[in-house]
């Protein structure tokens, strides 16, 4: 082989993305796209919920007024029950058109399973079990 085509060679090795992702570490995580977020279809509530597509852990945020304040605060409720990571697989967020439901549909994509997700008494984040 002449010296030129093995600079070529090494060359398109070394642009190749396997070997590009070979250099990364073991246990380095995507930078980005674990997460989905979707709003409550309810239209007179400023609720968003944060799926982890991975795990299909929920939670959820909005905003809320302080007294005192003209900026105002960000609630989140962390994952009650059923909401928690559960198995890994690849899930995704859908939101009803009832524009007075307050909750998503967690789906996962692989089983065809679904849950409802929803706030609970101001304070966590429940799903109800997962059917098909």
């Amino acid at each position: 082989m002449r010296l030129s085509q093995f600079f070529r060679q090494r060359r398109l090795l070394l642009a190749t993305p396997l070997f590009l992702a070979s250099l990364l570490p073991a246990d380095a995580a995507p930078a980005a796209g674990n997460y989905e977020f979707l709003a409550a279809p309810q239209t007179d509530l400023n609720r968003v919920f944060r799926l982890d597509k991975a795990t299909g852990e929920i939670g959820a945020c909005q905003y809320g007024l302080k007294e005192g304040s003209t900026i105002g605060v960000t609630l989140c409720y962390p994952p009650g029950e059923g909401a928690k990571a559960g198995t890994f697989s690849e899930y995704a967020l859908v939101a009803s058109r009832h524009t007075g439901e307050g909750g998503v549909f967690r789906v996962d994509l692989r089983s065809g399973m679904m849950s409802i997700c929803f706030v609970l008494n101001e304070s966590s984040v429940v799903c109800t079990p997962q059917a098909k």
